[in-house]
């Protein structure tokens, strides 16, 4: 088992962090979140140019044919510069939806417009201050139209294409649904992190097209879209880590670095060990991501509450590093952790993903 990436792969990591540098992504979060856009569009065009959002679609329905591998090391940089870009619910959900459990015909109408940018998608799945169960959804398809109302749907006031959990009367599946539908009406809600907006998305009879699916594959669904989110959390987490080192070791405090101080020194080393837990977890989802394994449900838990913490870790102890300006508003601290707390729980709570990687260790070890 190889948790290393191809030197291809670091280059293309490589490349992406320059751009994402060059084209200051970090003060355009924070742009975002100071205006009143939902995502920076100059920065989503730029994007698709790279043709990062056609990493893993195949040739054949307009991508570049790569792997999730390659889209893995897209998704850290991602996460390191706080893209504020519809690009996780796109590519990790709406294409991936598609892609996985769609017929042909829907992946060459849909996949060539989500590669291209001529659609966003968004997943719409919650329906209350709860985690959605197979017992709990009751937005319904009937005879082609689906009703219902989804809540905190990431990117869901500015996405066209929705890919959403609903009732058929024999079980939960996937459905497929056009933001330019009618019957469709979506309100922004107000998140922690303005800078990746969130909607309710009310659905009155609206077309929609069923994909093959059931409740299995909207788990299998979340498991894949969990790797890519945990890389996005890494990425974020070292941010916070070079941050506060940077800091430290830049800021005076009675004749000498505040990083010779023991105190720092600690925060430092749990930081560094967090970052670094994290992204063994992170590889060993990439490598069942990336081969299909039947491990992906450990895997892909394991990954997602270590990456979590790691975030909370870093960018809460980033704060405490910068001492009273980590709580300004000038400082880009603040920024990093909303971000953590947003992906904490746009896929679901840590609280449930270590539900689900006990569940998956109590069927492993049933074997």
């Amino acid at each position: 088992m190889n948790f290393e990436f191809s030197a291809d792969q670091m280059q293309l990591k490589d490349i992406a962090r320059k751009f994402l540098e060059k084209e200051e992504s970090v003060k355009r979060a924070r742009n975002v979140l100071e205006g009143d856009a939902s995502y920076d569009e100059e920065l989503w065009s730029q994007i698709i140019e790279m043709g990062f959002t056609a990493t893993a679609i195949p040739e054949e329905y307009g991508g570049l044919g790569l792997g999730y591998l390659e889209l893995c090391v897209i998704a850290e940089e991602l996460g390191r510069s706080l893209a504020p870009t519809p690009f996780s619910s796109s590519v990790y959900l709406a294409s991936e939806a598609i892609l996985n459990y769609g017929d042909e015909a829907t992946k060459q109408a849909f996949l060539p417009a989500l590669a291209s940018g001529e659609k966003i998608g968004a997943f719409a799945h919650s329906e209350a201050n709860t985690s959605p169960t197979e017992s709990n959804i009751k937005c319904s398809f009937n005879d082609g139209s689906l009703s219902g109302t989804k809540i905190a749907v990431v990117d869901g006031d500015v996405a066209n294409l929705f890919i959403v959990t609903a009732n058929n009367g024999s079980g939960v599946g996937l459905y497929l649904v056009d933001g330019n539908s009618d019957g469709v009406e979506i309100t922004t809600q107000p998140t922690l992190d303005p800078s990746r907006s969130h909607a309710a998305v009310s659905f009155n009879n609206a077309s929609a097209t069923e994909l093959k699916s059931d409740w299995s594959d909207v788990l299998g669904l979340l498991d894949r879209a969990a790797v890519l989110f945990s890389f996005e959390q890494l990425g974020g987490a070292e941010a916070c880590m070079d941050m506060a080192k940077e800091y430290a070791m830049g800021r005076y405090a009675f004749g000498r670095s505040i990083a010779s101080f023991q105190a720092i020194k600690h925060k430092l080393a749990d930081m560094f060990i967090a970052v670094e837990l994290a992204r063994s977890n992170c590889y060993y989802g990439a490598w069942a991501l990336s081969t299909d394994a039947p491990e992906l449900p450990t895997a892909a838990a394991t990954c997602r509450v270590s990456a979590s913490q790691a975030f909370h870790e870093c960018s809460k102890e980033n704060i405490q590093t910068h001492g009273g300006m980590g709580f300004t508003w000038e400082f880009d601290c603040h920024l990093y952790y909303r971000r953590c707390r947003q992906l904490a729980a746009n896929i679901g709570s840590q609280a449930i993903w270590k539900d689900k990687l006990i569940s998956s260790l109590e069927r492993a070890n049933q074997i």
